[in-house]
C-alpha cells in the first residue's frame, strides 16, 4: 500500500496524485509541486488515501513542500503579473492584427514560463506574436490554442441549474456526450435548452444517465400492474420524484394514476413478447400483407 494526495493547480486543472510520506498534509492545504509544466503552487483537494501500488502509474513524484507564507504572497503576486501580461498579450494581438481571441494569461509558479490560451477559428500564425512577447515579459511563451469547451472550462460562468459550470468546479476531463442521452432522458431536443454555455452537449446529460439507465425504470409504452390490480400502460416516467403516470381504465373510462416505482408491478418481458405474438396470430392473411407493404 502507498500514501497519496491528489492536488489541483487550478480550478479547472486536471488532478495530479502525488505520494504523501512523511509530510502532514490535510485537505485543503497549499504544497508546492512538480508537474510536467514545472513547479506549481496548487491546492490539496483529495486527503491522504491509501491504495494498492499496483493501482497507480509509477513512478510517482513526491511533494515538494507544504507552501509557506513566502509562497502564498509569491503566488498572489503571479495572479497580478497575469493581469497585466494579458492587457499586453491583447495589444501585441491587435498591433499585428491577428484573428484571434485571447482567453487567459498564466504564469507558472517558478516564472519558468507564461501561458497563453486563445480561440481562433483556424490555424494562426503567432512565431512573430511570441517573440514581442518573450521580449517585453523576458520568460519563455507559450500559446495553446483551445476549443469552445476547453475556454468555457477556463472562463466558468453560471449554468442554467443555477450553479457553477460543471467543467470549471470538478471536472478534469471532457466526457462523450450523445444526442442519444437527451432522448433516453425524455427531454426536448430543442438545440437552446440542451446545450451549455459552450454551444455543445450539457455535460450534465453524461452525468445523469447512469440513473436514467437504470433497469427498474420502466419505459413509456410498458404494460405494469397498479396497487389495485388494474392493468395500465406507463405514459410518463419521472427519474427524480421516482414515480410513473400509467393510463389505466376505470368503469369503461381511460384515466391517468400517479404512483411511486415500488408500488407497481413489472410485466416480465417474456410474458409481452408472448402477447405480442398472439396479436400476430389473431391478425388476418389480409392484415399481414397490408403491414409488410407499409414496412
Amino acid at each position: 500500500m502507498i500514501k497519496i494526495i491528489g492536488v489541483r493547480c487550478r480550478n479547472m486543472d486536471k488532478l495530479y496524485y502525488f505520494e504523501q510520506k512523511s509530510l502532514n498534509i490535510k485537505m485543503g492545504d497549499s504544497v508546492i509541486v512538480e508537474t510536467s509544466r514545472g513547479v506549481e503552487y496548487a491546492m490539496v483537494v483529495l486527503g491522504p488515501k491509501e491504495v494498492e501500488e499496483s493501482n497507480i502509474m509509477q513512478p510517482l513524484k513526491k511533494i515538494i513542500r507544504v507552501a509557506t507564507s513566502r509562497d502564498r504572497s509569491k503566488e498572489e503576486n503571479n495572479r497580478r503579473k497575469e493581469k497585466e501580461a494579458f492587457q499586453i498579450c491583447l495589444k501585441k494581438i491587435a498591433e499585428r492584427k491577428l484573428d484571434m481571441k485571447l482567453i487567459n494569461a498564466e504564469y507558472i509558479f517558478d516564472n519558468s514560463k507564461m501561458l497563453f490560451h486563445f480561440t481562433a477559428d483556424g490555424r494562426v500564425d503567432f512565431r512573430e506574436l511570441v517573440k514581442d512577447l518573450a521580449a517585453v515579459l523576458k520568460t519563455r511563451i507559450e500559446l495553446r490554442q483551445i476549443g469552445v469547451r476547453d475556454k468555457t472550462k477556463i472562463l466558468g460562468g453560471i449554468g442554467i441549474c443555477g450553479r457553477s459550470f460543471c467543467c470549471y468546479t470538478y471536472l478534469s476531463d471532457f466526457a462523450s456526450v450523445s444526442i442519444k442521452m437527451a432522448k433516453d432522458q425524455h427531454l426536448s431536443l430543442n438545440s437552446t435548452k440542451i446545450s451549455g454555455n459552450c454551444g455543445r452537449l450539457m455535460c450534465c446529460l453524461q452525468n445523469e444517465q447512469a440513473a436514467y439507465l437504470n433497469k427498474t425504470m420502466p419505459n413509456n409504452e410498458d404494460i405494469v400492474i397498479t396497487p389495485e390490480g388494474l392493468k395500465g400502460k406507463v405514459q410518463s416516467v419521472s427519474v427524480l420524484r421516482q414515480t410513473v403516470k400509467i393510463l389505466v381504465e376505470v368503469n369503461d373510462e381511460k384515466e391517468i394514476r400517479e404512483y411511486r416505482i415500488e408500488e407497481l408491478k413489472m410485466i416480465p418481458c417474456h410474458q409481452k413478447q408472448q402477447k405480442n405474438k398472439d396479436k400476430t396470430k389473431k391478425r388476418t392473411p389480409k392484415e399481414l400483407k397490408k403491414n409488410k407493404e407499409k414496412q
